[in-house]
């Protein structure tokens, strides 16, 4: 009796010091314990994805790949894979599973070295996300702490959700989703039995049980799991057998870019970086653009092509490497191909047999053969002016042992020869009712060349401004028929320098109209408007159009387009003369979404003719009070009318002129009367553009080297740029009817003498129709001849 008494006594005493010690470790510990209610708020770290108008993938910008996934939205089967892997009683227990830790106690009793945690998935939840993976008692106390709280606060759904998001899983791989999509590349209601339990195999260990890397292990633990799922009654033995029969089918599937558009991508990184900070990667903002994925898919093969033409003018520079063609090894050649990227739409190859009228290649995706029609173009490269004899033979070109790089012209099956360019070219375009970005490139490459020339290269733009100084003499007195001289003219400056402006060509053809001094783009014509109209009033007008004032020179040089500007800030100028004379603003950010909320959308400023004259913002307190609702329910600003429409509609129909007569005739090709633009070529012809439109699009192109040099004596904006800007504007453009600027009240037409540009009488042979603002229209007058600009109202001054 005593010694029943006593092992009652022992072992109450110890419960009781069983309790205590718990109790202590209680309240020494749970002070320092996280709130379980941040769990319900918690932000797992999605990266930043950035998509196009129409939902293309553009970029991912953030260390972890996570695609988070409602525990309703999970296969039922992925979930008891889990269940099956790591807590088959998790649906029962209350956060801490006594037989789990027992296991685990008895295992390091036995080796004397903790094997396993008896870890549930309620405990790794308090692990993963308030806790280190240190393996010392006071972290497991604290995890088995944190466990049951959070089973007090959270529902089993939550908590498995929770789970099945922050796990991580391989390959920058975290929660299951992305764990889908990296191994099978699908959406995880599309994987299997068997894919599920491979997935569900990865927490143990990442990097031992990863199916690319270490198959055998990863599917003798999937094949267990699966026996784990048998026996506990989740799948039948037909499912089972099917499931362990099913071979491993896992590969590393990178992110899966839809649309390449890297400078966009990179642009908008930058922007979301200022208004986010670093928490932009992290906190699952999705940004959708406002570029169109054709428009940007038809602006890149514009680029790609028009850089590879100029190149062909001007010579073949050889191969990029050669390798020694008696070492033939197809092995070392394969490697040498992988190791080899692709550039644009430039993709490698090793000559590996030359022919009399093909060559044979080796390429990344096997052997393939370029005929001659794809080499003969490839004289030598000698200078930009020189090139070298034109090959008879494909032997003249390459040779064994070249590597070489080839490309598919669009619409053609055949490769043709080609090289990295040395030349760069930019292309932006705009909606210009809004100055929605619909398509931006910034290079032939990103990956050779990240410097952004759409909105970051200020080059001097030429001819290409012509068309802003011109609007501005309309607005001040000046007539589409008002002839200036163009004469040489001789200007002096502070250096006793002298500055003897030129045509291109060098020639001089006496008074001319200012229709056609610009279409025609007569360089004196230019200088001597702008003498006649002054300098001060040019800039302040200008400005109007978005140009920062800063960079207008102020002297008559500005005529001939000194001053330095970017693709990007050139489009957002023509964007006003192709939506009637509106200041429109260029953005490429539509709508910002956090997780499920929208925390921006775009407020653009929108041409709005029925909405009252909007001020001007700079004036306003209150941006609110300007904001007018589309009829879709969308939000914009009016945008400022910064132009007479009447002076807008005689420019719209000069620079129609430059398509028709002038330097950009080589636009006809797409058959469109509603198009106007103009070219521009600077000195030396160091840049080239062309900027045009109709009244949905307007476009710049400009091409020139990064380092200012020539691109040739004849590569002027009509010769480099126009075709670019062609190629992506019959694809902007394909389908779609006609659409031209409408004529406004107050204009009339007037019969003149296109030498002269007076009024003549109705009969009068060789008259033409010229369109003048109705208050400055002339009359015929026989005895009064029309005033005219010519070298002797033209004073000399300062203009440099």
């Amino acid at each position: 009796m005593t010694l029943i008494r006593f092992f009652i006594w022992t072992t109450f005493l110890l419960i009781c010091g069983t309790f205590l010690i718990l109790t202590s470790v209680y309240l020494y510990l749970s002070p320092a314990l996280p709130s379980v209610e941040s769990l319900r708020d918690i932000n797992l770290q999605t990266p930043l994805r950035i998509y196009s108008s129409d939902n293309k993938l553009i970029g991912e910008f953030g260390e972890q790949r996570r695609a988070p996934i409602a525990f309703e939205d999970t296969p039922k089967q992925m979930i008891n894979a889990f269940v099956a892997a790591e807590d088959n009683r998790f649906f029962s227990h209350n956060g801490v599973d006594p037989k789990g830790l027992g296991r685990a106690v008895a295992q390091l009793l036995k080796s004397g070295a903790i094997q396993s945690g008896g870890s549930t998935i309620t405990m790794q939840v308090a692990r993963n996300f308030f806790l280190s993976r240190e393996r010392v008692f006071s972290r497991k106390f604290n995890e088995i702490l944190l466990a049951l709280q959070i089973e007090k606060e959270l529902s089993k759904g939550d908590i498995i959700e929770l789970y099945m998001n922050k796990i991580y899983l391989g390959n920058r791989a975290y929660g299951i989703a992305a764990a889908a999509q990296v191994y099978y590349g699908k959406p995880i209601d599309q994987l299997s039995l068997a894919q599920f339990a491979m997935i569900a195999g990865l927490p143990k260990a990442p990097s031992a049980y990863n199916p690319i890397v270490n198959p055998e292990r990863a599917l003798e633990r999937r094949n267990w799991i699966l026996g784990r799922m048998h026996y506990l009654s989740f799948i039948s033995q037909d499912e089972y057998d099917s499931a362990v029969a099913e071979p491993i089918t896992a590969s590393y599937h990178g992110l899966k870019i839809e649309l390449d558009a890297p400078y966009l991508a990179e642009m908008v990184r930058q922007e979301m970086v200022e208004r986010f900070g670093p928490n932009a990667y992290t906190d699952g903002y999705t940004v959708y653009t406002t570029v169109s994925s054709k428009l940007q898919n038809a602006a890149q093969e514009a680029i790609h092509l028009g850089l590879l033409e100029y190149e062909q003018r001007h010579g073949y520079r050889g191969p990029e490497k050669q390798l020694p063609p008696t070492e033939f090894d197809e092995e070392a050649w394969q490697k040498e191909l992988k190791q080899t990227s692709i550039v644009g739409n430039l993709e490698p190859a090793i000559v590996t047999h030359v022919g009399p009228d093909a060559i044979d290649v080796m390429m990344k995706h096997g052997p393939a053969s370029v005929s001659w029609e794809g080499l003969k173009w490839a004289r030598r490269y000698r200078s930009v002016n020189s090139l070298g004899p034109q090959p008879k033979s494909p032997a003249e070109v390459v040779n064994v042992g070249d590597l070489i790089r080839l490309f598919k012209p669009k619409g053609k099956d055949t490769y043709e020869l080609g090289h990295i360019p040395k030349v760069q070219g930019a292309l932006v375009s705009l909606n210009p009712k809004d100055g929605a970005v619909i398509a931006v490139v910034g290079g032939f490459d990103y990956s050779h060349s990240k410097f952004n020339r759409a909105a970051q290269a200020a080059r001097q733009v030429g001819s290409n401004f012509k068309p802003f100084i011109y609007s501005a003499g309309l607005e001040n007195g000046f007539t589409a028929a008002t002839t200036i001289n163009d004469a040489p003219i001789v200007m002096p400056d502070a250096n006793l320098k002298v500055w003897r402006p030129e045509n291109a060509g060098g020639k001089f053809f006496g008074p001319t109209r200012l229709r056609k001094a610009l279409y025609l783009s007569r360089n004196l014509v230019s200088i001597r408007l702008l003498q006649a109209m002054g300098v001060d009033k040019a800039i302040s007008y200008v400005t109007r159009f978005g140009f920062d004032e800063k960079k207008l020179v102020p002297n008559l040089s500005l005529a001939l387009g000194a001053a330095d500007f970017t693709p990007m800030e050139l489009a957002t100028g023509y964007a006003a003369l192709a939506n009637g004379g509106y200041q429109v603003k260029p953005y490429f950010i539509s709508r910002i979404d956090h997780l499920d909320e929208t925390v921006y959308q775009a407020t653009p400023y929108k041409v709005c003719k029925t909405c009252q004259p909007s001020p001007d913002p700079s004036k306003v307190t209150d941006e609110a009070e300007l904001l007018v609702t589309d009829d879709d329910g969308s939000s914009f600003y009016p945008a400022q009318q910064i132009m007479d429409p009447r002076a807008n509609y005689i420019m719209y129909t000069i620079l129609q002129d430059v398509i028709k007569h002038g330097t950009g005739r080589r636009a006809l090709a797409l058959k469109r009367s509603d198009l106007g633009g103009k070219t521009g070529t600077t000195n030396d012809q160091k840049d080239a553009w062309f900027s045009g439109f109709n009244a949905d699009v307007a476009t710049s192109v400009w091409v020139g080297f990064d380092q200012p040099k020539t691109l040739g004596r004849r590569e002027y904006g009509g010769t480099a740029a126009l075709p670019v800007w062609i190629r992506f504007m019959g694809e902007a453009l394909a389908g779609k009817p006609e659409h031209p600027l409408p004529q406004p009240d107050g204009l009339v037409r007037v019969r003149i003498d296109p030498e002269t540009g007076m009024a003549v009488a109705a009969g009068t042979p060789g008259a033409m129709f010229e369109i003048f603002l109705k208050e400055n229209a002339p009359e015929y007058d026989p005895s009064v001849a029309m005033p005219s600009i010519n070298d002797d109202a033209l004073k000399t001054e300062e203009i440099f």
